[in-house]
């Protein structure tokens, strides 16, 4: 029977609420309305307003990814969405449960074919792994709860309910159900067995792992196979990985092709755990695009979506591995000293990181000081730029910190990075997020100018130099992370970096760190 009192959009609601989706990052228009009303009439909702469509996307990433659950972002038709979408694919590849809804205009307006109208299914389809319309008033419920179970897949990803105005705001036969949650299949036992077999034949075997096994119950299982003599590495860019003391910390795979060409020569056996088949970022003259070694038979464990834990369990099990296996130090550097570099960061990062944090890295070439250093640290957990959209830095540390406020939040990012969602800093002010963010000022697109002599394109000339450079005006961080009620400093010494750096991590609230490099 209708309930006169409740619409589409408190339908919704209700049923993202029913099914444990409690965020929504936002950023609304006309079209949305009826969504934003009905927040007012249901508080287990946690809504969050962010200025740009992509700093909602990302935030979305990093709370799925903290979480173990979807968030929703609140979109506007398919201009919002389009902004939003670079987040979303780096969301896609790391297989994160988001919801997005998207507005559109009334199903009875879209014919005139308004300024804002646009083929909302083709533009979200390349990046949702579900695509529906909520079509009638009465579809709402089932479908919200439809898109909650099918962003967890497995592996899962990004997933788009669109909302007709006119369904949104119609009368509705009430919520949705609680959906059931897909299982990931059971791993088969001859396939472990026979992987096996061919591990122990094999004279330099390599586990390449991603997904859960990066997970601190992962990587205390896969430990265990490395101590059985097998090597093991993690894919270059992995969704969220426990790091830090105590930890097992494995091999990555080099971003540059012939560098892991090289880190992997002899490999005669590669298992794939989670794990797709490696293949270089870029294509590049004369240079592999598979980062597979000549004569290396590649064997398949877990598909990226299985149970990963329960395959590796059982091969550990197979090949009679011991019960533990190596684990990092908690062994932790000398103050540093001298001009700020991104190794003595790296070194202020390791010394002052406290226990359980997480940090958002899309420091791109300046953030390795502080990966590298990482492994001494307290332990924590690291979250990768997987699909290399850059400008995710602070938008995942937005939604990381919306996901876990009793944790410390520390967000790495390039200059360049950072100018692409730099509207996350007035969103983490106006939520009092415990967020520190660092931003590695060179004043240049550093990754580019080393990719112009690789692909071969030779050496920039005064009109190839104008757009790799980002030094002619300056930006000035502090001013603008002041401007939207982020309290900030600069640094050029290693030492005014290792006290700022250590203050931040003994305060509460958002604050961001400029480091002059160079």
């Amino acid at each position: 029977m209708t309930d006169e009192r409740m619409n589409g959009a408190d339908a919704l609601l209700q049923t993202f609420v029913a099914n444990g989706v409690t965020a929504c990052f936002a950023n609304p228009g006309t079209s949305e309305m009826q969504f934003v009303s009905a927040l007012d009439r249901e508080p287990a909702m946690r809504s969050v307003l962010c200025l740009f469509e992509g700093v909602a996307t990302g935030a979305a990433d990093g709370y799925g990814r903290v979480a173990g659950k979807p968030a929703c972002t609140l979109l506007h038709l398919g201009p919002g969405y389009g902004n939003g979408l670079a987040n979303l694919h780096n969301a896609r590849r790391a297989y994160t449960p988001v919801v997005n809804v998207i507005g559109d205009h009334a199903t009875y307006h879209r014919q005139y074919d308004a300024p804002l109208n646009s083929d909302i299914p083709a533009i979200v389809g390349p990046n949702s792994i579900w695509v529906k319309s909520a079509d009638s008033p009465d579809a709402v419920g089932a479908l919200a709860a439809e898109a909650v179970a099918a962003s967890f897949g497995p592996p899962g990803g990004p997933v788009s309910l669109i909302l007709p105005a006119d369904s949104a705001w119609s009368p509705a036969n009430g919520k949705g159900p609680v959906a059931d949650l897909p299982v990931r299949p059971v791993p088969d036992a001859n396939l472990v067995y026979g992987v096996a077999e061919r591990i122990r034949a094999a004279k330099k075997p390599l586990l390449l792992i991603s997904g859960d096994l990066t997970l601190a119950k992962g990587l205390a299982l896969v430990a265990r196979i490395e101590a059985a003599g097998v090597r093991v590495m993690t894919a270059g860019f992995t969704s969220k990985q426990a790091r830090g003391a105590g930890r097992f910390l494995p091999a990555r795979m080099a971003y540059f092709a012939e560098q892991a060409l090289d880190d992997l020569a002899g490999t005669d056996l590669m298992v794939l755990a989670e794990a797709k088949l490696p293949v270089a970022f870029f294509a590049y003259p004369d240079r592999a695009s598979v980062l597979v070694p000549e004569g290396c038979v590649v064997e398949t464990l877990c598909d990226v979506g299985g149970d990963g834990l329960a395959a590796i369990e059982m091969l550990a099990e197979a090949l009679g591995a011991p019960k533990e296996g190596p684990a990092s130090e908690h062994k932790l550097p000398d103050m540093p000293s001298g001009p700020v570099t991104a190794g003595t960061v790296g070194a202020s990062f390791a010394r002052h990181l406290p226990e359980s944090a997480i940090v958002s890295d899309d420091g791109v070439t300046s953030s390795a000081g502080a990966a590298g250093y990482g492994a001494r640290a307290a332990p924590h957990d690291w979250l990768s730029l997987t699909g290399g959209a850059i400008g995710q830095g602070m938008p995942v540390a937005v939604g990381a910190a919306v996901a876990a406020p009793d944790r410390k939040v520390i967000s790495l990012n390039g200059d360049g990075a950072a100018m692409y969602t730099v509207q996350s800093l007035w969103t983490m002010a106006r939520e009092n997020l415990d967020v520190t963010v660092i931003v590695f000022a060179n004043h240049v697109y550093r990754i580019l100018s080393i990719e112009l002599d690789r692909t071969g394109a030779g050496n920039a000339g005064p009109a190839a130099s104008r757009l790799l450079d980002l030094g002619d005006p300056r930006i000035d961080w502090v001013s603008m992370a002041r401007g939207m009620g982020v309290p900030a400093s600069r640094c050029e010494t290693a030492e005014a970096f290792d006290a700022a750096f250590a203050a931040a991590m003994q305060e509460s609230g958002p604050k961001l760190i400029e480091v002059v490099l160079g």
